[in-house]
């Protein structure tokens, strides 16, 4: 019994009560079920009794003992207990928790994928660097938080869509293009330039791919090493996020919404609406009036469109391609284009709580001996994403910047993560993937198969503990879906190795040598094929690989 048909059990015993006039309540469209940390609580709880007491007008506890009489004799169940306040402590038989086994093993790939957002088409936008230079650390942590947050809300049943907003225009495009220039002619980059080794190698690439350019007058040359240094690095940074297995459906140029004319759409929709104003010469939005703390500027007196313009553009043109909900993954400097995102969007006439989400990512550290990690030589004064990768590798990049919630600054420390150790997160996750795999691999070598399930035998504490364990992942997707929390899942896989550890500890499932194999080593052999399953599916959100051999 999987906890949602326990749930469902749960709610069919409420509802049994109220037909028999017993309970007089509204039955809840769904019961909470969780798993207790004490063992002797039982295999599940729930507190549903004392959500009814209030509107039933009776103690929790006679509502739990109303719900309990039902309860008991749903096929499956061995006891339920009225404890605390009004919580039901409930206990599966063995077959009924033993059948969970097979549940997931058939499942395979599509365990803990659900339905809560079936229907809703999500625009998920992050990294959005801009590219003048390689991929920052702050940057990478968006781009394995959002990608396994995509796959998470795609678990979920959403049409997700994967984007990055690709600025080649303003002003640090142009420090960029002057930054390439400068270096080509052996000249000192701009004070507000960039610096580093990988300025010298794009501009020493336009200069090969653009013969004569350094004999161009000064405008021309700039205008050539903005646009091709602008596609070098560009697709420098796509293939290194490529590389880090992250990939987008869609890599959004603002140039087009200048060139489609969206941005004059954009304004005359918002100046029809009466949401405009002019003042001094240049043209604003009235955000205050939704929440925002001053009013932006849209057009400059020089008739010059604002990047806010933009964004009101941007922001149109995901809704007009059909997108019920807009997530932006900012940075941590970005907490001031909350209110104006939000303010942007109920301008249009949306709902911003039902149509835009706004995410702030903290900030990354890498530390090496408890001292921070000394600035990129290629990348200049920030570490990048090949810095990292190079240190710990892509499965550990990924997999510790998703494990924490992105909201708080994290220190990573290369030592940990680069350690094929059990301290280390990501090794202990996959390890217990390859240990599972190896058994399996070793039954095969026996001749030894799962045969049909008899859930009945799996009556042993430890496959008790690792089939709960394995019953909770669907919850753990769908919350972390609801919450766009990736974090959970990673915390998730590290409890669930550690449960399956004592599982194979404690409970033997290959036969000693020339012992026969039992209905009991089957049975626990299906238990192993469905902690494969789930470590696998697991792992697969993060966008971490699970090996077969470590």
């Amino acid at each position: 019994m999987t906890p949602a048909e326990l749930s469902a059990a749960v709610r069919a015993a409420v509802q049994a009560a109220v037909d028999a006039g017993d309970l007089a309540v509204p039955v809840p469209a769904e019961v909470r079920i969780e798993r207790p940390r004490v063992k002797e609580h039982g295999d599940y709880a729930t507190s549903v009794a004392l959500q009814l007491a209030k509107p039933a007008g009776r103690p929790p506890r006679e509502v739990a003992e109303a719900v309990a009489t039902r309860l008991r004799e749903t096929a499956g169940v061995a006891a339920v207990d009225v404890a605390g306040p009004g919580f039901l402590n409930i206990t599966l038989d063995a077959a009924a928790q033993g059948a969970l086994a097979q549940t997931v093993v058939d499942a395979g790939d599509s365990y803990g994928t659900g339905s809560a957002m079936a229907g809703e088409k999500v625009n998920l936008e992050f990294v959005s660097a801009n590219p003048t230079g390689p991929v920052h650390l702050g940057a990478v942590r968006w781009a394995a938080v959002g990608d396994a947050l995509g796959r998470i809300l795609t678990a979920a049943g959403a049409d997700v869509t994967r984007e990055y907003y690709f600025n080649d225009a303003g002003s640090q495009i142009d420090r960029f293009a002057r930054s390439l220039l400068a270096t080509a002619k052996g000249e000192p980059v701009p004070d507000d330039g960039y610096a580093g080794a990988y300025i010298e190698e794009i501009a020493a690439q336009v200069v090969a791919q653009n013969k004569g350019v350094l004999d161009q007058d000064e405008a021309t040359a700039q205008e050539t090493f903005r646009v091709a240094g602008v596609d070098l690095m560009f697709e420098e940074i796509r293939s290194s996020l490529a590389d880090f297995g992250v990939v987008f459906d869609v890599y959004f140029n603002e140039k087009d919404l200048h060139d489609k004319g969206e941005l004059d759409d954009a304004l005359k929709r918002l100046t029809e609406q009466g949401r405009t104003f002019e003042q001094e010469g240049a043209t604003w939005l009235r955000s205050t009036d939704f929440g925002d703390d001053r009013d932006r500027v849209l057009v400059r007196s020089n008739g010059e469109p604002t990047y806010f313009l933009a964004d009101c553009a941007y922001y149109l043109d995901k809704r007009q391609r059909g997108f019920d909900r807009c997530i932006y993954m900012l940075g941590a400097d970005h907490h001031g284009y909350v209110g104006r995102l939000r303010a942007l969007a109920a301008c249009f006439g949306d709902d911003p709580d039902q149509t835009l989400e706004v995410l702030i990512g903290q900030l990354v550290n890498l530390v090496r001996d408890g001292e921070p990690v000394r600035m990129s030589k290629r990348a200049g004064n920030v570490v990048s994403l090949e810095d990292m990768v190079d240190a710990i590798g892509a499965d550990a990049g990924r997999y510790a910047l998703a494990r924490y919630s992105s909201d708080s600054p994290i220190d990573l420390d290369l030592d940990l993560w680069a350690r094929r150790g059990n301290d280390n997160p990501v090794y202990y996750v996959q390890y217990a993937h390859a240990r599972v795999a190896s058994l399996l691999r070793n039954a095969a070598e026996l001749g030894l198969d799962k045969g049909e399930l008899q859930p009945a035998l799996l009556s042993h504490e430890r496959e008790g503990a690792l089939l709960g364990a394995l019953g909770e992942y669907p919850r753990v997707v769908a919350t972390a879906a609801e919450l766009r929390e990736p974090h959970r899942v990673a915390r998730y896989l590290e409890e669930l190795a550690g449960t399956y550890h004592r599982f194979y500890d404690a409970c033997r499932v290959l036969p000693r040598g020339d012992e026969e194999p039992t209905d009991t080593h089957r049975a626990r052999l299906w238990v192993v094929e469905a902690t494969r399953v789930v470590l696998a599916n697991g792992l697969r959100l993060l966008g971490v690989s699970a090996p077969e051999r470590m």
